[in-house]
């Protein structure tokens, strides 16, 4: 059985407070972006139209339906911002779009990211979260 987003959220809380010092868990965002290496992101799909508009970095999306759950690929020029991709997918690749777009996303402040990032920072994780909700919404609507 597949783990729920706040089953997701929960064990990724319970990985950053293992770590007090923030460098750590920078370390640990570093370690993420690593593994989004594992499915490398196509180079035709680095194009404006999956651009995430509101990013101090480049940042890019795509979402795709297998089946009944939608799966999300990402990239980012910047490697810390590339370890946040990596963790929203993660929480959120492989649920329904109804899931996705109703998801309460509350590990983004447990882990104390919000608080550590720059306000434009953190206003590119917001316009992430809105582009892979809008795709949920449109998924759904399908």
């Amino acid at each position: 059985m597949a783990k729920s987003i706040n089953e997701i959220q929960d064990e990724i809380i319970d990985e950053f407070e293992l770590f007090d010092d923030w460098m750590e868990r920078y370390q640990l965002l570093v370690d993420y972006a690593n593994e989004l290496k594992q499915h490398p992101f196509p180079q035709e799909d680095l194009t404006d139209q999956n651009l995430i508009d509101g990013c101090q970095s480049k940042v890019w999306f795509t979402a795709k339906m297998d089946g009944d759950l939608l799966y999300f690929n990402g990239e980012s020029d910047a490697l810390l911002v590339k370890g946040i991709v990596a963790l929203l997918i993660h929480v959120l690749s492989g649920h329904t779009p109804q899931e996705i777009a109703t998801a309460d996303l509350y590990f983004i402040d447990r882990i104390g990211l919000r608080e550590h990032l720059s306000p434009t920072r953190n206003n590119g994780v917001a316009a992430m979260l809105k582009q892979m909700k809008l795709y949920a919404l449109a998924y759904q609507a399908k």
